[in-house]
């Protein structure tokens, strides 16, 4: 369900967490990481308001949003997941079946489940997962 990319954003998220200024290179060594990867997340990271990009040499990345008030559906959305149990379940999808019958059980099972994972995924907040135990 949760792909690479978010896995990466992360543990982007997690080097952040000590408010400094980090440059991709460390990032991605620390994390190991892909660096060609690293600044395709960044980039949706900055774009979603979750961290703030400095340019210049004496640039990097430093955590620009209170983790607490960001859940892993929240960080999912910004990578770009919809993380859909099913292709119905997406909002543009056309389904000849419902379309033909009017209406589906199994996807109105679907969405019943897709709806409860949806609020689990709201109710855990990134600060709590990246919390050090």
């Amino acid at each position: 369900m949760i792909t690479r990319e978010t896995d990466y954003a992360l543990r982007i998220l997690r080097a952040l967490l000590d408010g400094g200024l980090h440059t991709v290179g460390q990032l991605s060594q620390d994390e190991l990481l892909p660096q060609a990867f690293a600044y395709k997340i960044l980039k949706k990271l900055e774009k979603a308001g979750l961290i703030q990009v400095v340019r210049g040499t004496a640039g990097g990345c430093r955590l620009a949003a209170d983790l607490s008030k960001v859940s892993l559906y929240d960080l999912m959305r910004a990578i770009g997941e919809h993380g859909c149990l099913s292709t119905c379940m997406a909002p543009d999808y056309a389904c000849p079946w419902r379309e033909r019958q009017g209406s589906c059980t199994v996807h109105d099972r679907l969405l019943e489940i897709q709806e409860t994972l949806d609020s689990e995924l709201r109710r855990h907040s990134l600060a709590s997962i990246l919390a050090e135990p």
